[in-house]
């Protein structure tokens, strides 16, 4: 899932992001605190991401069920989050919900490191804020310069912990046919290095990286030229809104940007599924 830090930009009155230095003291205990938060986040938000993903992948397991519009007609509905998850716990336990999470974590955590090393070997930039409707008029080439770089921290990331997100993908997609091929980490990357080699590490990949790209640069171009053109500074509260705009164009661009990881998901599990059937009929 994007977050709003790994999209710089134009922020309204608040200043541009300053790169940490190397050699910074602070810059070891924050990344291990964003590590651990991450890793927090990250479990809890887990059985949310499972039931997406099986959701993608066309998995329904249970029927549809009967219900009214707010017209009175008729239509059936697809279960919910908690019905599938009830599902899920009755089949697996409560720890199957869990499924995939220890690449999902470790994916987490190098990424983390990666984006670190990243921006320290990057230039340090000095803050430029941004306070009046001129200032946001001439910003358009720091957005540009920022985003740029935000794209190559998040290229390198994405390229980094390409290999734990097929991992996770392929545990939690097992559940679909009650596979056990994919159990912990280290054995599941010497299995697909065994069937696939190096390549199936980073099988839909570029989907998944053009997808970011693209919701990159049309968050923070979209959230400047709003600010820029559409809120007026003799709005009072002009500043509270243009804090709220990039979060706001987050969830409209990820509409648009979504095929991109479903076909990513989709081909993780694809080659995966391809090879199993290859492997079965030569025994």
């Amino acid at each position: 899932m994007a977050t709003p830090e790994n999209f710089p930009g134009e922020t309204g009155d608040r200043p541009g992001p300053s790169f940490p230095r190397e050699g910074s003291s602070s810059s070891v205990d924050t990344d291990t605190a964003v590590i651990l938060l991450g890793a927090g986040v990250t479990a809890i938000t887990h059985p949310l991401l499972y039931v997406k993903l099986l959701i993608q992948v066309g998995h329904e397991p249970l029927p549809p069920t009967v219900g009214t519009t707010m017209f009175g007609r008729k239509v059936l509905y697809l279960p919910g989050f908690f019905s599938y998850a009830r599902h899920i716990a009755h089949v697996d336990g409560k720890r199957g919900l869990f499924r995939g999470l220890s690449p999902r974590i470790m994916s987490t955590a190098l990424s983390t490191v990666v984006r670190s090393k990243v921006k320290q070997a990057m230039p340090a930039q000095e803050p430029e804020p941004m306070a009046s409707r001129d200032d946001l008029k001439t910003s358009l080439r720091k957005v540009m310069r920022e985003t740029s770089q935000e794209m190559m921290v998040q290229c390198l990331s994405r390229i980094a912990t390409h290999p734990f997100h097929v991992i996770s993908v392929r545990c939690m997609a097992q559940f679909v046919g009650r596979e056990v091929k994919y159990r912990g980490v280290f054995s599941s990357i010497v299995k697909i290095f065994q069937e696939e080699g190096l390549s199936g590490f980073f099988v839909g990949l570029v989907p998944h990286v053009l997808g970011e790209v693209i919701f990159l640069w049309c968050c923070n171009l979209l959230a400047h030229f709003i600010n820029t053109y559409a809120v007026d500074d003799s709005f009072s509260q002009a500043p509270a809104v243009r804090s709220y705009t990039k979060f706001v164009m987050g969830i409209a661009v990820s509409v648009l940007t979504y095929p991109f990881m479903l076909v990513c998901v989709s081909a993780c599990v694809c080659v995966c599924v391809c090879v199993c059937v290859c492997f079965c009929r030569l025994l």
